[in-house]
């Protein structure tokens, strides 16, 4: 027992210490960060091979100084509490173009010259500056795609989902999603009306916004977030917070959405009745609503589930995909989220899946719960969409008691 507890206890405070260890390490991240993402395609562009000449050598020594110094100064004076539109699209365009640059500086760096090598082809000079015109290709028709697909209005992603307990007269049940609109420094205005014209055209019965609609207030998105009352459906709007409102006074964005006709779903349900058979529509606040510090703001499942029969089938919407464990918990038959925006510029979705259980998609959590996670409407920060398009969702809810089609 004594040797056992001992070694308990060993393994406990060795826990604590790497614990302690990686505190320490995410402390200095911020800093860390910034440097390698220009750092490291500076060196692997300009100073691994190349001999430059010595203009093109200090040039681009400068540009990336440059890019350095400034895609924080810019991201701070534009998201912080100076909150400069003009700051937040220079830092934030820095931010997504970097982390391009980084990335294949990394990946054609590792693949290409030892390719290159094997292959034969030319001298060392050669093979490094091939590598430094291929990452600048590629990054650049990266970043030119990826700003066309940050910019356009999403397609439209339409599924069945079939849930066990669905009565009959439910089925063929139509909910539209949108997501992660992030109404922000580039003003997006028109493209909230195609957005939301978009969503009219799929005739949905129910349609859900589940949070993240801007950053900044709403009396200073007011404009771009103003379509969202055009948005019709046949029997409900319904909206829930994310994280982000929670940085932008969320009550301000509770009370616009209810003025344009929206259900804000703050722990709470309404009834969807078709055909003699109905379904719980539930809402809860992001889970980092407790600690804004915003009165009566938090993720309350029970609350959302006060007084629905335990019976029936239930839809809830939480904006991040992690809510499932206790959506699973609590017997909840299908989940929408956001929040994950599918990564948004590859291959940032592997960081993505440490904090989120579902990047994506359909998943299935425990004996009874499914979880839709939509890739998001819009776009946060950079401009740009990576391997990670847009999405307007349309799923088209199923019974298993539906009536078969006729034979053939």
């Amino acid at each position: 027992m004594t040797d056992t507890s001992e070694a308990r206890s060993a393994d406990g405070a060795a826990h604590t210490t790497q614990q302690s260890r990686l505190r320490r390490l995410m402390r200095y991240l911020p800093l860390i960060a910034p440097v390698l993402l220009w750092a490291v395609p500076c060196w692997v562009l300009l100073y691994a091979g190349q001999h430059w000449p010595l203009p093109v050598t200090l040039g681009g020594t400068v540009l990336f100084a440059l890019g350095l110094v400034t895609m924080p100064l810019a991201m701070a004076r534009g998201h912080g509490r100076r909150q400069q539109d003009w700051a937040a699209i220079i830092g934030d365009t820095l931010l997504g173009a970097g982390w391009v640059l980084f990335t294949w500086s990394v990946l054609l760096g590792v693949l290409l010259r030892p390719a290159l090598t094997v292959a034969g082809v030319g001298d060392g000079q050669n093979r490094a500056r091939t590598v430094t015109w291929a990452v600048l290709s590629v990054a650049a028709v990266l970043l030119a795609w990826g700003y066309a697909e940050a910019r356009r209005v999403p397609r439209v992603r339409e599924l069945d989902i079939e849930l066990p307990r669905l009565g009959a007269g439910l089925d063929g049940t139509r909910v539209a999603l949108i997501t992660d609109t992030h109404y922000g420094p580039l003003d997006r205005a028109r493209w909230s009306e195609r957005v939301c014209a978009k969503v009219n055209g799929l005739e949905a019965d129910l349609v859900c916004h589940t949070g993240d609609i801007a950053d900044g207030t709403a009396e200073r998105r007011r404009a771009q977030a103003l379509p969202l009352g055009t948005v019709q459906a046949t029997r409900a709007r319904v909206y829930v917070t994310g994280n982000h409102e929670y940085y932008s006074e969320a009550q301000g964005w509770v009370d616009l959405m209810d003025e344009l006709g929206w259900e804000p779903l703050r722990n709470r349900h309404l009834l969807l009745e078709r055909g003699g058979d109905t379904l719980v529509v539930a809402g809860v606040d992001d889970v980092t609503a407790e600690s804004s510090g915003l009165p009566d703001h938090r993720a309350d499942l029970a609350g959302a589930l006060d007084g629905a029969d335990a019976d029936l089938p239930v839809l809830l919407l939480a904006h991040q995909p992690k809510f499932v464990d206790r959506a699973a918990a609590g017997g909840i038959d299908l989940q929408l989220s956001g929040h994950t925006h599918g990564g948004q510029i590859w291959p940032f979705h592997h960081l993505v899946r440490i904090d989120q259980p579902a990047l994506a998609g359909l998943s299935r959590h425990g004996t009874r719960t499914l979880l839709y996670t939509s890739r998001g409407t819009g776009f946060w920060g950079p401009p740009f969409r990576v391997f990670a398009p847009s999405e307007i969702t349309l799923l088209v809810l199923r019974s298993p008691q539906r009536p078969s089609g006729p034979s053939v």
